[in-house]
């Protein structure tokens, strides 16, 4: 029996000029957004933080969501620790009955579950909060600042921002795009993770509009970590002028706390 970490991290298809009935459309490499692929990481930190890295996970067959607006991928019976409802999916694609919840993104999500008579703790946060405590030498890194200004877009909005030295893709390889954000004085754009990471490590950020992505998220992150008010800016230019958001209010020791470690006991 295994426990396996969830990681949203598809291969897209790319159309190959034909019907797709005829000929299969073939399929790119894995997209590799940075934010996705901070769950596994985060979670294997803390694990070896505990001596306990190599260890086989023991006990039922089931997955562990962590970072992500990933929930409507989750079946009964799986651990969930930190992941948030994904607002542009039908609620009526969450087929789960029931689920062994240990913390979730926000209030937002937590709500959404117990609508659906899932208990839900009132513990907060996402995994990316946990930064800091797992990947301490970033902490050094915030304090030797390189960047002005880095702008991260999600990634459905990347071909829409304008290129200049600032731009940062997010689908760069995680620790460049760490790296960046940790030396970096202020962080701008419409990535909640490029945003997550950034206050974890004290630098300024501030959330950029984006009409491809649901508000859901942002507001779910945002009331998760202690705030229920925010401004998000219109333009690159309009984060620039406005500067960081108000500081976190976060504790992250409920979080840290409400880590299944069990599963791995």
């Amino acid at each position: 029996m295994t426990t396996r970490i969830f990681a949203w991290n598809p291969r897209p298809f790319i159309f190959n000029g034909r019907l797709r009935k005829v000929l299969p459309l073939k399929r790119k490499n894995h997209v590799n957004n940075f934010g996705d692929l901070l769950g596994p990481l985060i979670v294997s930190g803390l694990l070896k933080a505990r001596g306990m890295g190599d260890r086989v996970a023991a006990g039922r067959d089931l997955t562990l969501f962590s970072i992500g607006s990933v929930l409507h991928f989750a079946r009964t019976g799986d651990v969930v620790w930190g992941t948030g409802v994904n607002g542009k999916v039908e609620p009526g694609a969450h087929t789960f009955t029931d689920l062994d919840v240990r913390a979730v993104r926000g209030p937002l999500t937590r709500s959404f579950l117990l609508e659906r008579g899932i208990d839900c703790p009132p513990v907060y946060g996402d995994p990316g909060l946990l930064v800091p405590k797992v990947m301490p030498h970033l902490v050094e890194l915030a304090g030797d600042k390189k960047y002005a200004l880095t702008v991260i877009p999600n990634l459905n909005d990347l071909p829409s921002y304008e290129a200049s030295d600032s731009l940062v893709s997010p689908i760069l390889p995680v620790e460049a795009v760490l790296e960046r954000i940790a030396q970096s004085e202020l962080v701008v754009g419409s990535s909640l993770h490029a945003i997550i990471v950034a206050e974890a490590l004290g630098v300024p950020a501030r959330l950029v509009a984006t009409s491809r992505e649901s508000p859901f998220k942002y507001e779910d992150y945002y009331r998760g970590s202690g705030r229920t008010e925010f401004e998000m800016a219109a333009t690159v230019a309009d984060a620039v002028r406005l500067g960081g958001e108000q500081p976190l209010d976060f504790d992250p020791d409920p979080l840290m706390q409400a880590f299944p470690y069990d599963l791995w006991e």
